[in-house]
């Protein structure tokens, strides 16, 4: 039976723009409650309002919190005990890291500090959640990418950073086994937003776009996958990554290059 989010809330981090705006507005249409956070005023608060409107959800709730402030987090869930009993559903979606270039971008303080922010709040939320609501959310979902498995430009520390949020979702799952918590890690492929400009250069969506554009997932694809972990069709499944990259993996590679390389104007012979 699917469960019925209407009224139930659901707190995504970082939620206001790609990957987490469009899970907010997945879950909205649904009913749910959703609370949205952002950094620095970066949200387009009319915007996202109306987009939420037009699909028919309740307005979400939009709250500027830094992650990675304890007092910030604390006020932010104090606020939403005032309305709810329980947190449904918490997405963490938050991730800072600085882009690599070269060797002389390697500092010790700056992997720690992407470590801190991109994967303690995922913890520092749900034992707070813990202490003041006196359960755990029923869904934990953290997100990923697929830094930590292949070479992906830049990406050194947010890719170290998403290893950690792996390796921790699984040891969660265990540790909190019998807590009617499900914990589960979306591990996206490459997916058109700003961050994926910010870290890789404008050059990048291009590039890829010339050799095989279902490279890309969509925002809303990912949103789904999310919705459906916490959908209760799949309760069963908990401490695991999953993945939602069209099956590039398998053939994202070399050889298949190879096979393409007519069409692709590879590996022709110099003409002098």
């Amino acid at each position: 039976m699917l469960n019925d989010l209407k009224g139930k809330a659901v707190l995504i981090t970082g939620g206001t723009k790609g990957i987490g705006l469009a899970t907010g507005l997945a879950f909205g249409q649904r009913g749910a409650h959703v609370t949205l956070t952002h950094k620095w005023g970066s949200a387009d608060e009319t915007e996202i309002r109306a987009q939420f409107a037009e699909v028919h959800a309740p307005e979400p709730r939009i709250v500027e919190a830094d992650a990675g402030s304890s007092e910030d987090t604390k006020a932010l869930l104090s606020e939403l005990k005032k309305s709810h009993s329980q947190v449904e559903v918490f997405i963490s979606n938050v991730a800072f890291a600085q882009i690599v270039k070269s060797m002389g971008d390697y500092q010790k303080r700056s992997l720690l500090r992407s470590i801190e922010y991109s994967v303690w709040p995922m913890i520092e939320y749900l034992q707070e959640i813990k202490e003041l609501f006196g359960s755990y959310p029923r869904y934990l979902i953290g997100l990923s990418s697929q830094g930590p498995d292949k070479y992906t430009a830049n990406y050194d520390f947010v890719a170290s950073s998403k290893a950690v949020l792996e390796t921790l979702c699984r040891y969660l799952a265990f540790r909190l086994a019998g807590q009617s918590i499900n914990i589960n890690v979306v591990r996206a492929a490459f997916v058109r937003t700003e961050s994926l400009t910010a870290t890789m250069g404008e050059e990048c969506a291009p590039f890829i776009e010339r050799f095989d554009p279902s490279l890309f997932v969509t925002v809303e694809e990912v949103a789904n996958t999310i919705l459906a972990l916490c959908s209760g069709l799949m309760d069963a499944v908990t401490g695991q990554v999953i993945c939602v990259d069209h099956g590039a993996p398998f053939y994202d590679n070399v050889m298949r290059l190879y096979g393409e390389r007519e069409n692709l104007n590879l590996g022709q012979e110099k003409t002098t």
